[in-house]
């Protein structure tokens, strides 16, 4: 590369370009995707010595963390141990959970223990030792703030630049965004030390005020919900919890096996290749899976606490169904909230020192970070089966979405269970797109991912 690329926007000229500085992969966010995309990476350039992928990625947090403020005591994974960072892609990997097990000394007493579902603890435990175990340049403690197409003489753009908080510009030729989600909050809130989401929810109550009123709202019906629930329930045994949604009640989560195909890897393909109605009426079909749903057994224990208060007739637990809230007011020493029943029509007034908001999540928009290049179209309807977001013609790069993708590749977008396959799709598709040899044996499953005979798609500039 010389200097015949143009500066980018928010940069005042564009070095010369030495072929060893201009990185294959910027991965934005280092969360469990990205992180097992930096895993994949790993194991692809042990096997390719002589073709490796040169990648960076940046994480704004100081150090790797996932959902610290929800580790609540005794919570357990919602999907099984088998989906972690690498198995369904390279089942031999040493990053594997089992690895990880054994790493630490606890794979007989894992085993005799006879779950699939870790507990959240466990799993970020997991994550934290991937993590640190990974050869990959992770810039902790540093945001990015924009990405810009860096174009030649003729127009054309084959690289991006990745620019810093801190004025860094470093150049790519893919950009991975892993930007993870942003929490959906009411029109009616306002976020303070006592109104607050739960994904934060162990930091806002160690910085909450004092209880004065020995009262809580949580507002939701699914499992966060749920587990905050119980949480405060056990851990403020003077305090009333007030769970308000509009709902009749929770709604057990489906996790049979034929519903469980909804997660698979091959499902990605058939969702992906369906009609765009016939994909959105599965995946509404199919919610119950995932959104606004509770976990069986946390169902039968909150269910079983209410009722041992119904007989003692000392009642802290109350499910406000049917309902919403129609207006906060923060006072001195609480927070008063408006609750309206839609059975009766009835109003209640509820002084509180606390409302939690365990309303969800939804996509993090990629126009503060990609301005331009980011479609107008949301949610995005036209991602290619690789992950790779549609760009202009004259855009050689590729910039990859880790989530965010669910109205075209499914549930498994923005969760867990596909993290380990995505990696590797993603990470073929840069190889692909570089003229490189796709790693891998001829096993069931390659370092890559690739499921034979159900894995074969067309990148999105083939369609």
């Amino acid at each position: 590369m010389t200097d015949r690329y143009s500066a980018p926007s928010e940069a005042s000229e564009v070095p010369d370009f030495p072929p060893d500085n201009v990185l294959d992969i910027v991965g934005i966010g280092f969360g469990p995707a990205n992180l097992a995309l930096s895993i994949a990476i790993e194991e692809h350039n042990a096997a390719e010595s002589d073709a490796p992928v040169r990648a960076r990625f940046f994480e704004k947090q100081p150090s790797f963390s996932w959902h610290p403020g929800m580790l609540l005591e005794g919570a357990t994974m919602q999907i099984a141990f088998p989906k972690d960072l690498v198995t369904f892609r390279n089942p031999t990997s040493s990053y594997s959970f089992f690895s990880y097990l054994h790493a630490c000394g606890r794979l007989v007493d894992f085993v005799n223990h006879q779950t699939f579902f870790p507990t959240r603890h466990e799993f970020q435990d997991y994550l934290q030792w991937a993590a640190g175990r990974v050869d990959a340049d992770v810039r902790y403690g540093t945001e990015v703030t924009g990405v810009d197409a860096v174009r030649d003489g003729t127009g054309k753009a084959e690289l991006f630049a990745v620019r810093t908080a801190e004025g860094e510009v470093v150049y790519a030729r893919n950009v991975v965004l892993g930007i993870g989600l942003r929490a959906r909050i009411p029109e009616w809130a306002n976020e303070s030390a006592r109104c607050f989401h739960n994904h934060q929810f162990l930091f806002h109550l160690a910085e909450m005020p004092a209880p004065v009123h020995q009262r809580f709202v949580v507002v939701g019906a699914g499992q966060s919900a749920a587990e905050v629930v119980q949480y405060l329930h056990r851990n403020y045994p003077d305090a009333e919890v007030h769970n308000v949604f509009n709902r009749f009640g929770y709604s057990p989560a489906d996790d049979s096996p034929y519903a469980n195909r909804i997660f698979d890897p091959s499902t990605v393909d058939e969702l992906h290749s369906a009609p765009h109605e016939e994909r959105a009426r599965l995946l509404e079909l199919h919610r119950g899976t995932n959104y606004s749903v509770v976990d069986p057994d946390l169902i039968a224990e909150i269910y079983a606490t209410e009722y041992r208060e119904r007989v003692s007739g000392k009642r802290r637990l109350f499910m406000r169904r049917a309902s919403e809230i129609t207006g906060v007011e923060e006072t001195a020493t609480g927070i008063e909230v408006q609750v309206h029943s839609g059975l009766d029509g009835l109003d209640h007034t509820l002084m509180c020192d606390a409302v939690v908001l365990a309303t969800g999540f939804t996509p993090a928009p990629l126009t503060p970070l990609l301005g331009d290049l980011a479609p107008a179209e949301t949610p995005l309807r036209d991602v290619g089966r690789d992950y790779r977001l549609p760009t202009p013609d004259d855009i050689d790069g590729g910039i990859y979405l880790q989530g965010g993708t669910e109205k075209t590749h499914g549930i498994t977008a923005s969760l867990l269970s596909n993290t380990a396959i995505r990696a590797g799709e993603i990470l073929g598709a840069v190889l692909e797109r570089r003229g490189a040899n796709l790693a891998g044996g001829h096993g069931e499953l390659s370092l890559l991912g690739r499921i034979p005979d159900q894995h074969t798609y067309a990148t999105s500039e083939a369609r």
